[in-house]
């Protein structure tokens, strides 16, 4: 098997150079089959999820798929500071990356854009972005929309008002600041006006056209078949809009939300089977 090339690549926009890893597709595995291009989840989320990533990319390569993992301006080992970036930051990174991906494989075989979390609402709307150009989908518990993550993540700044029940007149406090332009610090990470904007209105939304593939995973605490509502609803709108989608719900740890690092062997197998199966356009 080929070994992960480290590189960091040169940023088209923003300041500085974006840290990559691409595994090439193992050649022992016959034709290249498909080109995946990794989209990272949020703030702490994504260091949680960094040894999940990385152990998917793996085999994802052994079994023929060519595989780009890039840290987003500010995140991870990228230039920048968290608190520095934007969504339009971020789409035009994973623009950069998707170009890098294609030339180091010539662009021929399928492409993936895989997401996790808020990376499943890059991923939609950069497939929005690439006009025509056929594209598959890999998602890792994606959310509707991006309002639910943003919530989520400022109420990690309001704990203390949570418990006096204050909640709401801190929250629009929070929205206030950044509404003045203000950088706000949660948890360790500065949130950004530009990067709290382009979350709240992201959707979950298929490209038009689509004629792909879309795969939903949902990991629960107990075994089950049937997905949430939520994904369900996201799923159907996905099918309607002409892609061949697929769900599944999968035991097995919130990893990227755990104290402790951890994995889910299950999610990965069934997420690899998945690519593998037969019918996925070129």
């Amino acid at each position: 098997m080929s070994e992960p090339q480290v590189f960091f690549l040169d940023s088209s926009q923003g300041p500085g150079q974006r840290f990559c890893i691409f595994h090439p597709a193992d050649p022992r595995s016959g034709p290249e089959r498909g080109r995946v291009l990794h989209i990272h989840p949020f703030a702490e989320e994504m260091n949680k999820s960094r040894r999940m990533a990385a152990l998917q990319a793996r085999q994802m390569a052994a079994a023929g798929f060519a595989v780009l993992q890039i840290d987003l301006f500010g995140c991870g080992d990228s230039a920048g500071d968290f608190g520095e970036a934007g969504w339009q930051d971020w789409l035009a990174d994973l623009r950069q990356a998707k170009s890098c991906l294609d030339s180091k494989c010539g662009g021929a075989s399928p492409l993936w854009l895989w997401g996790q979390r808020v990376g499943c609402l890059l991923a939609s709307e950069l497939a929005q972005q690439m006009g025509d150009e056929a594209c598959n989908f890999l998602f890792w518990q994606p959310p509707a929309n991006g309002r639910l993550l943003l919530q989520q993540f400022l109420r990690l700044k309001l704990a203390g008002s949570l418990l006096e029940g204050n909640a709401a007149a801190a929250m629009e406090a929070l929205k206030a600041q950044m509404a003045a332009g203000e950088v706000v610090e949660i948890a360790g990470y500065g949130l950004s006006p530009a990067l709290a904007a382009g979350l709240e209105k992201a959707t979950l939304t298929p490209p038009a056209g689509g004629s792909g593939r879309a795969l939903f995973f949902e990991l629960a605490s107990q075994a089950g078949d049937e997905v949430s509502p939520a994904l369900a609803s996201s799923a159907q709108r996905w099918q309607a809009a002409g892609l061949r989608v697929q769900t599944q719900r999968i035991q097995g740890p919130s990893f990227w939300q755990t104290s402790e690092i951890e994995d889910a062997p299950a999610l990965l197998s069934a997420s690899l089977q998945a690519l593998l199966m037969e019918g996925a356009p070129a």
